[in-house]
């Protein structure tokens, strides 16, 4: 039996800040709710610097006074500790609705990984996953993260990829909570490669995972 390919939405926008793409997210996540026919959505931007913590993450994994810090930090609603967006750091939202493919959100979390792995491979690196840990890792340095928000099926946030961005701003974190797995760039391999030219392969890898079309 051909297995069913769904329409998606892809926005490719340049760099957003932080609070007004979360606000598109939620926009969208509860026009889906309110209406489930509605197509699914990929969004791929990149963010000005900004710090996010997940529900329930620890803020003893920032490396400065939340109350008292020129830096922008945001506490939203997906799981996973605090991680650090900026620009050169491709990020992605798919807003999915998970009736569609599986209701499974470990599944769903593979997926994303999958994605990335994919799109690595495009590049002859070998993404590979560690087991009890979200994300993808290049010779043991992590270069994408994932958290994710489901309400009735649906999903918001997603993954960040970093392709290029200056690292510095993860070192005033523990990145995810990790405190023994440093984080790298596709640059370090990669030099001179930009998220203009990753845009397109992470595109088309997330078609292939999830089997969508592009509208």
């Amino acid at each position: 039996m051909e297995k069913h390919i769904y329409k998606c939405l892809l926005y490719n926008k340049e760099v957003i800040p932080y609070r007004e793409a979360l606000a598109w997210q939620r926009s969208l996540l509860s026009e889906r709710i309110n209406n489930s026919v509605l197509d699914d959505v990929l969004i791929l931007l990149e963010h000005p610097p900004v710090y996010t913590l997940g529900q329930g993450a620890n803020p003893d994994f920032l490396k400065f006074d939340i109350d008292n810090t020129t830096y922008e930090v945001c506490r939203v609603e997906r799981g996973g500790e605090v991680t650090y967006h900026c620009p050169g750091q491709l990020v992605g939202y798919p807003i999915l609705n998970l009736q569609r493919y599986r209701k499974d959100l470990h599944w769903y979390l593979r997926q994303l990984e999958e994605v990335i792995i994919r799109t690595l491979t495009v590049y002859n690196l070998q993404g590979e996953r560690i087991p009890g840990f979200t994300g993808v890792w290049l010779e043991g340095r992590k270069v994408a993260a994932i958290g994710i928000k489901v309400s009735r099926w649906i999903t918001m946030h997603g993954f960040s990829l970093n392709v290029c961005p200056d690292l510095t701003g993860f070192e005033r974190i523990v990145p995810c909570g990790i405190s023994d797995k440093p984080v790298g760039s596709l640059r370090e391999w990669l030099p001179g490669i930009t998220c203009d030219e990753v845009r397109s392969h992470i595109a088309q890898s997330f078609a292939s995972v999830f089997n969508v079309k592009f509208d």
